[in-house]
């Protein structure tokens, strides 16, 4: 065998080992590509239905906001109609009844200004420890502790 035979049969040797090394990664790179294909499968079986449930959230939140929104309207309607009542009836009472209020203080004063026989009131008694204190000497016992 001559030199260049040998170097043919070493080229060709690892030329099959070389397609064999080929062979077996494009083999497991096939799996992977299986393998990914089904849980892209699986995972679009998946989410598809959650996809409907949150459509269907979404849905239901929206009508519930449009009820609050009713509701928040209506709420601020009753709000503009009970401040309009409470100006009117101030107005249509406040005025009056403050009239009225102070012309009966008016009379009250000036009756009872005029009675001359109304005793004058009794000195303001102050009870400590189930004994009454005259004002006479609750004003001189203050008087002392201000001074110390």
């Amino acid at each position: 065998m001559s030199g260049g035979e040998v170097a043919g049969i070493l080229v060709a040797v690892f030329w099959a080992i070389l397609v064999s090394f080929l062979a077996v990664a494009l083999a497991r790179l096939a799996q992977t590509l299986k393998a990914t294909t089904k849980l892209v499968a699986d995972v679009t079986d998946q989410a598809v239905p959650l996809l409907a449930d949150a459509s269907t959230a979404v849905r239901s939140a929206q009508t519930q906001i449009d009820r609050v929104d009713a509701i928040a309207s209506d709420v601020q309607e009753v709000t503009s109609n009970a401040s309009a009542l409470s100006t009117t009836v101030a107005s249509t009472f406040g005025g009056p009844l403050v009239k009225v209020a102070a012309f009966g203080y008016g009379v009250r004063r000036a009756l009872g200004g005029r009675k001359e026989d109304v005793p004058a009131k009794a000195p303001r008694r102050t009870v400590i420890v189930g004994r009454t204190v005259p004002a006479a000497r609750r004003a001189k016992r203050n008087l002392r502790g201000k001074r110390d």
